[in-house]
C-alpha cells in the first residue's frame, strides 16, 4: 500500500498523546525543582522529601493496576478524560498544600492521632490525587496506539508519545523556577496544573475509536488494521467490555511477568533521576532556583534523543527478517549497555557538573529508548482488549519500583549526610541505577525467549 495514499490522521493522534505525555510531566516535576526551596522553608529532611514522593508512587502503583482496568472498561476516550481531569486537580492542590494538612492534621487531633508536620500531610494528599490521575496516562495511550497504528509502527509511535515526558522535563526547569522566583512557588503549581484542562477540549474534539472516526480515510483504517492477528478488528473496545480478562489469568502467563519485571527494575530508575537530580545538584554542587535550569534543560533534552532513536531501533531487526517483538528484544540488549555510564558519574564529578549531567543524561536518554520498547511489547503479544490491563499490572510493579528507589535513596542520604559524606549515597544510587536494565533485559530474556503471542484470550 502505498504511504502516500493511505492518509496521516493516525499522527494526530499521535500528536495529542504526545501533549497529554508533557503535560503529565511537566505536573510530577514541579515539586522536584522546587523540593531544595521547600525542604528549607518547611525544615524537610531528604527521609522526609523520600516520603513525599514515595506516597506519590505507591498510589501511582496501586492506581496503574486498576487505570488499565478502567482504561479498558470505560474506553479509551472517556477514560483519558477522567484521568487528566483528576491529575490536574491534583497538581493545583499543590498550591494548597499547608491548607490541606491543617485541615487533615485537625481531623486526626480530634480522634486523638499523632500527625506529622502538615506541610508533609498536604503534599502527600495532593500527591496521591496526582498520581490517581496520572496513572491513566500510559494505560491510555498504549491503548490507543494499539487502536491506531498497526503493529510495525507502534515502538515508533509510542517512541514519540513517550518523548513529551522529555518535553515536559525539558520545559518544567525552563518554567518552573521563573514562576516560582517571580510570582511565588504556590503560582508555579496553579498554572503548570491547569494546562491540563485545556488538552481535555482538544481530545473529546478530535478522539474517537477508528471505527467511528470520520476524519479518517477508509485506505488509513485498512492500513490500521492490516497486521492484526488473533484480534477483533470492528468494536475491539465494547468487546473488551463484555469480555473482561482478570488479573489472575493475566498473571499465568510468563509475558506478564516479563514485562512487570522490567518495569519494576527500570522505572525507578527514571523515577529517581526525576524526582532527585535537583536534589542532587544541590548536595553536590549548592545549586539552587534558576541555577539548575540550564543543566537540567540540557540533560532531558539528550533524552529527546533515546525516546524517539529508541522507538525507531527496532526497525533495524525487523527488516532483518526478526518478529517485532525478538527485534525490540534485540534492541532493548543494545539500549541496556548504555545506562552503565552512569558508574563513572561519580568518580569524574569532581572535575565539573557537565560530567555527571551528561552522563546521567545518556543514561536518562537510554531509559526513555528502553521505555519506547518494553511498552510494546504488550501490545506485540495480548490481543487489543487486554492490553490497557497488562500495562496495568506492569505500571503497578514500576511503581513499586520507584517507592524502593525513593525511599532507598531518602534513607541512604541522609545516613551519608550524618556521616559527612553524602557523595557516597550517590555513588551507591547511580550503580544500582546503571546496572538495572541488564537485569531487567536477562530476566525478560529468560521468561520469554522467544516470540509468543496470546492467541486464548
Amino acid at each position: 500500500m502505498n504511504q502516500t495514499t493511505i492518509g496521516k490522521y493516525r499522527w494526530t493522534i499521535c500528536s495529542l498523546l504526545f501533549f497529554a505525555t508533557t503535560v503529565n510531566y511537566l505536573d510530577r516535576q514541579v515539586l522536584s525543582l522546587l523540593a531544595p526551596d521547600l525542604s528549607v522553608r518547611f525544615g524537610w529532611t531528604n527521609t522526609d522529601y523520600a516520603n513525599i514522593t514515595a506516597v506519590f508512587q505507591f498510589v501511582y502503583a496501586i492506581s496503574m493496576l486498576f487505570a488499565g482496568r478502567i482504561i479498558d472498561k470505560l474506553g479509551t476516550k472517556s477514560g483519558y478524560t477522567w484521568a487528566i481531569i483528576i491529575w490536574s486537580i491534583g497538581a493545583v492542590m499543590h498550591a494548597y498544600a499547608i491548607y490541606i494538612g491543617e485541615a487533615f492534621v485537625s481531623v486526626l487531633a480530634l480522634v486523638g492521632l499523632a500527625a506529622v508536620p502538615v506541610s508533609i500531610v498536604g503534599f502527600m494528599i495532593s500527591r496521591a490525587v496526582l498520581a490517581i490521575g496520572e496513572a491513566g496516562n500510559f494505560p491510555a495511550a498504549i491503548k490507543a496506539t494499539a487502536d491506531y497504528f498497526p503493529k510495525k509502527e507502534r515502538s515508533f509511535a509510542t517512541g514519540i508519545f513517550n518523548s513529551g515526558s522529555n518535553v515536559g522535563a525539558i520545559l518544567a526547569p525552563l518554567t518552573v523556577p521563573w514562576i516560582a522566583g517571580h510570582w511565588g512557588w504556590e503560582t508555579a503549581f496553579i498554572l503548570i496544573g491547569a494546562i491540563g484542562f485545556l488538552w481535555v477540549f482538544f481530545w473529546r474534539w478530535l478522539y474517537d475509536k477508528p471505527e467511528k472516526q470520520k476524519r479518517l480515510s477508509s485506505r488509513e483504517l485498512e492500513y490500521i488494521n492490516s497486521d492484526t492477528e488473533n484480534e477483533t478488528v470492528t468494536g475491539n473496545e465494547d468487546i473488551a467490555k463484555k469480555e473482561k480478562v482478570s488479573w489472575t489469568r493475566l498473571l499465568g502467563y510468563k509475558q506478564t511477568w516479563a514485562f512487570a519485571f522490567g518495569k519494576f527494575m527500570t522505572d525507578g530508575v527514571w523515577w529517581f533521576f526525576l524526582f532527585w537530580l535537583p536534589k542532587y545538584l544541590d548536595a553536590q554542587y549548592g545549586m539552587k532556583g534558576l541555577e539548575i535550569t540550564l543543566p537540567l534543560a540540557v540533560l532531558y533534552s539528550m533524552t529527546m534523543v533515546g525516546s524517539i532513536g529508541g522507538g525507531w531501533f527496532p526497525m533495524y531487526f525487523i527488516k532483518k527478517g526478526y518478529t517485532p517483538y525478538d527485534g525490540r528484544m534485540k534492541a532493548m540488549l543494545v539500549i541496556a549497555l548504555f545506562p552503565l555510564v552512569v558508574l563513572a558519574a561519580q568518580p569524574l564529578g569532581g572535575i565539573t557538573f557537565w560530567i555527571p549531567v551528561l552522563l546521567i543524561g545518556i543514561g536518562a536518554s537510554a531509559h526513555q529508548a528502553w521505555s519506547a520498547n518494553i511498552f510494546t511489547t504488550v501490545s506485540d503479544m495480548f490481543p487489543k482488549k487486554s492490553v490497557g490491563s497488562v500495562i496495568g499490572i506492569g505500571g503497578m510493579a514500576g511503581g513499586f519500583g520507584g517507592v524502593f528507589m525513593s525511599k532507598l535513596g531518602g534513607g541512604l542520604f541522609d545516613h551519608y549526610k550524618a556521616l559527612g559524606h553524602i557523595q557516597t549515597g550517590y555513588t551507591i544510587m547511580f550503580a544500582i541505577c546503571a546496572v538495572s536494565y541488564l537485569i531487567a533485559w536477562s530476566v525478560m530474556k529468560l521468561l520469554v525467549p522467544k516470540y509468543k503471542p496470546i492467541t486464548d484470550l
